[in-house]
């Protein structure tokens, strides 16, 4: 008896072996419907990239013009400043007096009136 059980034992662990040996993994497979979304996701993705890059660009040229036009406004004020400066210098009283004298003017009181406000 001893044999026939050593016989059913080692019909036992073979059987164990074979079921081991049969266990299969199988590796999941991505759907076609999977595979649209994934690669709707990834065209979606480049989309935003692209929107968001193209928005910050155009963010960049406006603040780039906004700078130059201040530059320039502020390069048309000094030049404004310069130039009332110039018209206080140029017309002094001194200075109308002797142009006249230059052009042969004279001051004649008979021909001044006073103008009153």
């Amino acid at each position: 008896m001893s044999s026939v059980a050593k016989k059913i034992q080692e019909q036992q662990i073979q059987e164990q072996q074979k079921s081991v040996q049969t266990v299969i993994v199988r590796k999941t497979k991505i759907s076609f419907g999977e595979m649209m979304l994934i690669c709707a996701l990834a065209v979606g993705i480049a989309f935003i990239g692209t929107k968001v890059i193209s928005n910050q660009a155009a963010i960049y040229k406006t603040n780039k013009e906004i700078q130059l036009t201040n530059h320039s406004i502020e390069e048309q004020t000094r030049v404004n400043v310069d130039l009332k400066e110039q018209v206080s210098e140029l017309s002094t009283y001194e200075r109308i007096w002797k142009k006249a004298a230059d052009l042969g003017l004279k001051l004649n009181e008979n021909n001044v009136k006073v103008v009153q406000e």
